[in-house]
């Protein structure tokens, strides 16, 4: 059977789109099947670690936004500061970031083809999948991945589970760190993302609310007083999704399809554009047996960093992070730093 592409990207995310360019850069044919049209938005914390600008600039992509020069971790009694030591991240609009992507995409010839897929065929030679035959499929549609279950990659999980809730408030940015505020239950990230627009993303257990978690934070409470809110509250989760494994045949699981720990440390955007490349590279290759090992490889500190760290919040530790933060100094900017590469 001729193939129509080379490659078949399910959702046009961040990710999609990024896995999408780099089919492109590689001079592979690609159609992006994504069912919701314009600029996406995500419950998300925003924040690009100063890994993910390289893979893409590497893709001819600088999205505008506002410099991030480190980390704070903050109780509201006590804070530790870690500086980023390989170079500045960027807070960064999630629609503006997607519009970026959009349009490089589109430069680079990639296709869209506007739709839901609810069912895919596939063999040792393709994958046919809404009238479209390709060589390879990338499932790169998010946390509840349809392509995941439709692949039998699904694993259940168990155990208490986490989300996370965002919104926009108009006001100055009062600084160029992300800011970490440990709550009592939960997390609240802070992030600006352009001269007169900060985000705050909460993340905790299930039935967190937004406006009673920052009105327990007084300190954040207070740089908020009289801001308007700029955007509605969007939720996500939960978080903690696995599959068996990271691929089945021809069809490769990209960014959080392919199994997602917790959004603790920001790492997903990094991780998931480091994963379009690899996919590529499997394609090109020709060996889809390699991708597995190669996303191994690329996710292992994430996990293993993000498990740990989840595992402290969500137990009787919770309380000790931020002073065992700030006393020890190293071993806190060691893992900031292990995450922000």
């Amino acid at each position: 059977m001729t193939n129509d592409v080379d490659v078949v990207v399910v959702g046009g995310g961040p990710v999609g789109l990024a896995a999408a360019i780099e089919a492109r850069l590689a001079g592979l044919t690609v159609v992006v099947v994504e069912p919701r049209v314009g600029a996406i938005d995500k419950a998300c914390g925003e924040g690009l670690m100063p890994g993910a600008l390289p893979l893409l600039a590497r893709l001819g992509i600088d999205p505008p936004g506002m410099p991030l020069r480190g980390v704070r971790y903050t109780n509201g009694h006590r804070h530790a500061d870690h500086l980023f030591r390989t170079g500045i991240g960027r807070g960064v609009r999630r629609t503006a970031l997607h519009e970026a992507l959009a349009s490089r995409a589109r430069e680079l010839g990639a296709e869209r083809a506007v739709g839901r897929v609810e069912h895919f065929d596939h063999d040792a030679t393709g994958v046919t999948v809404n009238g479209i035959r390709a060589g390879w499929l990338f499932g790169a549609d998010g946390l509840h991945s349809t392509v995941r279950r439709l692949a039998r990659l699904e694993r259940t999980v168990s155990g208490r589970r986490r989300f996370g809730l965002r919104r926009h408030f108009e006001v100055e940015p009062w600084s160029d760190l992300i800011e970490v505020h440990w709550a009592r239950r939960a997390e609240v990230y802070v992030t600006p993302v352009s001269p007169r627009l900060v985000g705050l993303a909460v993340l905790g257990a299930r039935g967190s609310r937004f406006e009673e978690t920052i009105a327990a934070i007084p300190a954040l409470a207070a740089r908020l007083d009289g801001a308007r809110p700029a955007s509605t509250v969007l939720g996500a989760g939960p978080f903690r999704q696995q599959a068996i494994r990271p691929s089945r045949g021809r069809v490769l699981l990209v960014g959080d399809a392919s199994g997602y720990v917790d959004a603790i440390t920001g790492e997903g955007l990094r991780l998931g554009f480091d994963e379009a490349s690899i996919a590529v590279e499997t394609v090109l290759s020709g060996d889809p047996a390699g991708y597995d090992n190669a996303w191994t490889r690329s996710t292992r500190d994430f996990r293993v960093l993000t498990n740990g760290l989840v595992r402290a919040a969500m137990s009787p530790l919770r309380v000790g992070i931020v002073p065992l933060a700030a006393a020890l100094p190293g071993v806190y900017g060691s893992v900031v730093e292990r995450l922000a590469r």
